[in-house]
């Protein structure tokens, strides 16, 4: 039988993303034959894979499923949240299973993508494909040119220079700024580095799917017209991660490790 990784196999039975699968992998979660299993692994599906408690079998593959999500304030994007915060995939509770498109972190609201679809994901997250990612957001202060200035030409945030980026003054505490890259609550950090604190923040499109009028706490199918156009913009993507993704990679690791560490200590 035909070797996989593991967390190709995970993302192929509809679990979760490969990157999820791995941070399952990381922190214990899943286990092969009774073993704990470790990053890297092969598996052919013949062995006895449990993840999280509950058993997977390789199974033929549900009709893809592309959905826009508005997501509520208080919702995480991640199975492995150690605070037990209502999860976006047991929020929506729908009937194939899906897990998101990167994530939109517990205090943010507006559009995150549920797919699953596993090639999708890895196109539309790795960084160095630049594809956009659109927030309202609004700041504890008045916005001063100087700030929207060095918010345009790059931060220093997280032992790097984030890329240059467009930023618009939307209000006198408002404004919309336009991302290709995802570094761990980028805009959050980047207004603190500044001086400022972030008081709401939206997610209004990634690449041509907007969220529009999309109701609070509910989702909608993609339409074949925005995953034909979605499509094309991904024709030139790759799904293979870069070095940038890999250093991002292993410090998520390191900080689960971490985490581990000291709950055993």
């Amino acid at each position: 039988m035909e070797e996989m990784r593991l967390n190709k196999f995970l993302s192929d039975s509809g679990i979760c993303s490969r990157r999820e699968a791995d941070r399952l992998i990381e922190a214990g979660e899943v286990t092969v034959d009774g073993k704990t299993a470790v990053m890297g692994m092969k598996v052919t599906g013949a062995e006895r894979i449990v993840c999280r408690g509950a058993a997977v079998s390789e199974k033929k593959k549900d009709k893809p499923v592309l959905l826009a999500v508005n997501k509520p304030k208080g919702i995480v994007c991640t199975t492995t949240d150690k605070d037990r915060a209502p999860n976006i995939v047991e929020y929506l509770q729908y009937p194939v299973r899906i897990y998101p498109v990167g994530r939109l972190d517990k205090d943010s609201t507006g559009l995150i993508l549920m797919t699953n679809q596993g090639d999708i994901v890895n196109k539309i997250l790795r960084g160095s494909n630049n594809h956009e990612k659109e927030y309202m957001v609004r700041v504890n202060q008045p916005l001063t040119e100087e700030f929207l200035k060095k918010m345009r030409s790059g931060v220093e945030i997280l032992d790097t220079v984030t890329k240059p980026c467009f930023v618009e003054k939307t209000g006198g505490y408002t404004f919309r700024i336009i991302l290709t890259q995802g570094l761990n609550r980028q805009i959050r950090r980047m207004c603190q580095a500044l001086g400022y604190r972030v008081v709401a923040l939206k997610r209004v499109r990634i690449m041509n799917i907007r969220l529009g009028d999309l109701k609070l706490g509910e989702y909608r199918e993609i339409t074949a017209e925005e995953m034909e156009e979605l499509e094309r913009l991904l024709s030139g993507s790759s799904n293979l991660p870069g070095k940038a993704e890999n250093r991002k990679k292993e410090s998520e690791r390191k900080i689960v490790k971490d985490r581990i560490w000291k709950k055993k200590s």
